[in-house]
């Protein structure tokens, strides 16, 4: 799991894992890539109306779209609104851009926010600099820094709550020019402090008319599909100085920050993981469900639940998605019918991911939970499987099961497929050994029953538990997750681990293992051409075997003491259990679906196995150790004859277990399901 990049801090929770039917996804970072890109962004141009008397400048909204694609042939540098906007981006920011050399990638470096800012100015190139011949380190920001050569920051004005904006004090390097503060933040909020717009080199007034078409576009932004986060970008030609400003008191940052020219508006996306669509699908073909939990605001988190398909795009999210204050304003019991359906929740504090973890387990769901930040380890740690982000903090990574080092939601269901697949392996383990000791055991009370000669001594016994059985128990581990394991549903964790028809197919496995073993001896008495083919009834009554008795006349009683025998039942032993052991890389699935060579390592131990039991055979003294002896092609043709109907035998039970146990065990899960939702 932990090359799957999920590092489990509690061994239990492997198997939690598998009964997972709930997971509480974070988007940030989790669902989306934490990497905001500028798609879109507005300035106002200069538009002239034709007319033969006069040609009055309107400010007209231009919007250019696919900024990071944009055409190579038109240059920024030409337009006098985009140097101040790509201006704004650069100094009203502390991030910046790393090239990793190690991994040969882009990193940001600070707020996903900022960066995508950064980026954009590196894009855009409004100076013209050159680039060619520069290393992929210095070209992470060179255009930045050509801007910031040419501007000196002072000091900034934090962003607040109140005022939704920040800002920082501007003077140039060159002297002789007016200082300037560049002003970032919601549109709403700037906007309604701004009296002009900026066009071209000068700025006109800012109308009504004007600011309610700006508000429009940013609010079809803000709505779309795509559903952007935008932030408005100012300018104060004419500040205060800065000796005038407490900045002390952050209550007067508004007024310093007021009578502002409008310079542009930036669009930003946060884009899904594209791996996220396809785990999203498995969720549901699993029976889990996913439900986004998020701070960001409600119609950013339904558009997101929209494109990787937690809603369906024409999907009423109308009772499926609230924020933290509508989830607070519910009753008790309005809540609890709340988490019944609901998909999405934004706006969310820490508080309420204990909140619907409590009431998630009041419907007996298994939850997983995910968070990064101290107050979500409540949370993490309530859940059944909390699961930090490797870029969270220590808190929450000590409060959670498992640690997500990429912060993927991808591998969350990785993981609990990996953990399904675990406690698959471990029920084939205990197949494996139950149906083989099984077998040993009706080998012994048949022939003991029977009034047979003893097929197998105790140093067979022993060899084939400790070495021969062993080894491909221990490879049952590596099995492959099988083919249909995340299209069945969760687990019940009150299940017990062997059910009743599982017990039955160990017995009747068991029972045929321990039938072919016992029949393998009984062939050598009766039929073999090198044996003495007496009759079952002479067989049974071995201990009666005297030359006075006339039911044993003309044979030699110490052919019940040969080797024969009981080298054809322990061969037939370690065989049909190396064919069970096929059976078992699957629970369900069969062999022509998931065939032996899928776990190289059970073929592996097979032939070792295999290998093992040649060598007690052919390989002196070891015969006379086991008490076995050297057998020829046509008793090895025999042992394969009654060894490979184990094989059929549970192709037969399998199938069974696929077409209708499986089916009706599914739709009770689903009836279920439906009734508590």
């Amino acid at each position: 799991m932990a090359k799957k990049n999920a590092i489990v801090r509690s061994l239990p929770s492997v198997e939690t894992l598998g009964c997972t039917s709930v997971i509480c996804s974070d988007k940030t970072g989790t669902l989306t890539t934490n990497q905001m890109s500028v798609c879109r962004f507005i300035r106002l141009a200069l538009y002239q109306r034709r007319s033969p008397t006069q040609t009055p400048a309107y400010p007209n909204i231009s919007t250019v779209d696919s900024v990071l694609k944009a055409d190579k042939n038109v240059k920024c540098s030409e337009y006098d609104g985009l140097v101040e906007l790509a201006t704004i981006c650069s100094m009203c920011n502390d991030s910046s851009l790393d090239y990793n050399e190690g991994k040969g990638v882009y990193e940001k470096v600070g707020e996903a926010t900022e960066t995508a800012l950064t980026t954009l100015v590196e894009k855009m190139n409004v100076f013209n600099t050159e680039l060619s011949g520069i290393s992929k380190v210095e070209r992470a920001g060179v255009c930045n820094g050509v801007i910031r050569t040419l501007m000196k920051k002072e000091f900034t004005l934090e962003f607040s709550r109140d005022r939704k904006s920040m800002s920082v004090y501007c003077t140039p390097t060159k002297s002789g020019t007016q200082s300037k503060m560049f002003v970032k933040g919601a549109p709403e909020s700037v906007i309604e402090r701004c009296t002009h717009v900026r066009v071209g080199t000068g700025k006109v007034l800012l109308t009504m008319a004007v600011k309610e078409t700006l508000m429009g576009r940013i609010r079809e932004w803000g709505t779309g599909r795509d559903t952007l986060r935008c932030l408005a970008l100012a300018t104060r030609d004419t500040p205060l100085h800065k000796d005038q400003m407490d900045l002390e008191n952050s209550a007067k940052f508004a007024e310093y920050e007021s009578d502002l020219t409008f310079v542009g508006c930036v669009g930003m996306l946060d884009p899904p993981r594209k791996e996220v669509v396809g785990s999203v699908q498995l969720c549901g073909a699993a029976g889990i469900r996913v439900i986004m939990i998020t701070g960001d605001n409600k119609g950013t988190a339904v558009a997101i639940c929209r494109r990787i398909g937690i809603f369906t795009e024409d999907e009423d999210v109308e009772g499926k998605a609230y924020t933290g204050r509508e989830f607070d304003d519910l009753s008790a019991d309005g809540q609890r019918e709340a988490v019944k359906r609901a998909r999405c929740f934004a706006r969310v504090e820490p508080s309420h991911k204990s909140k619907i973890v409590a009431y998630l387990q009041s419907f007996d769901e298994i939850t997983a939970m995910t968070g990064d930040g101290v107050n979500d380890a409540p949370a993490l740690k309530k859940a059944e499987i909390g699961i930090a982000m490797g870029s969270g903090t220590a808190v929450a990574k000590s409060a959670s099961e498992m640690v997500l080092s990429d912060d993927n939601f991808s591998t969350i269901v990785a993981a609990v497929e990996e953990g399904r697949a675990i406690y698959n392996n471990m029920k084939q383990f205990i197949r494996y050994l139950i149906s083989s000791n099984v077998g040993e055991v009706v080998c012994i009370f048949l022939t003991a029953i029977l009034g047979l000669p003893e097929a197998l001594i105790p140093v067979q016994l022993l060899w084939v538990n400790l070495v021969t059985d062993g080894l491909p128990a221990t490879a049952l581990g590596f099995n492959p997750p099988d083919l249909d394991i995340m299209v069945k549903p969760p687990r019940n964790p009150k299940e017990p681990l062997i059910s009743g028809w599982l017990f039955f197919r160990y017995l009747a496995i068991g029972g045929y293992v321990g039938l072919g073993t016992v029949s393998a001896a009984t062939w050598w008495y009766l039929y073999d051409e090198h044996g003495p083919q007496v009759s079952f009834q002479q067989l049974r009554h071995f201990m009666q075997c005297t030359e006075d008795n006339p039911m044993f006349e003309g044979i030699d009683c110490e052919v019940f003491e040969s080797r024969y025998p009981t080298t054809m039942a322990l061969s037939v032993l370690v065989t049909v259990e190396m064919f069970n052991a096929l059976n078992s890389l699957s629970e369900n699935q069969s062999l022509l679906r998931m065939p032996p060579w899928v776990n190289i390592w059970l073929l592996g131990a097979i032939l070792l196995s295999l290998s093992l039991h040649f060598l007690i055979l052919y390989v002196e003294p070891l015969p006379l150790i086991f008490q076995v002896i050297p057998l020829c092609c046509s008793q090895w043709m025999v042992v394969l004859k009654i060894s490979f109907p184990v094989i059929l035998l549970d192709e037969a039970l399998k199938y069974l277990s696929r077409h209708h146990l499986e089916g009706q065990e599914e739709a009770r899960y689903r009836k279920g399901r439906q009734l508590k939702f």
